[in-house]
């Protein structure tokens, strides 16, 4: 049963990323470029707080 909800999560994502391209055209590797972009920047953004909190537990 798990590999069927499996296979039905990734066929939905596959159909909503399919839909999408239809949808965006041209202007979806923009984007995709936005998304990925601020995904990374808060990434980014949280690993450096959490190195920094840490530092300073460290230090007291």
């Amino acid at each position: 049963m798990k590999n069927v909800l499996l296979f039905a999560f990734w066929f939905l994502v596959g159909l909503i990323a399919l839909f999408l391209a239809i949808v965006l055209g041209d202007s979806g590797a923009w984007y995709l470029a936005w998304v990925l972009g601020t995904v990374m920047m808060i990434l980014i953004a949280v690993t450096g707080t959490v190195i920094l909190e840490v530092d300073d537990q460290h230090n007291d």
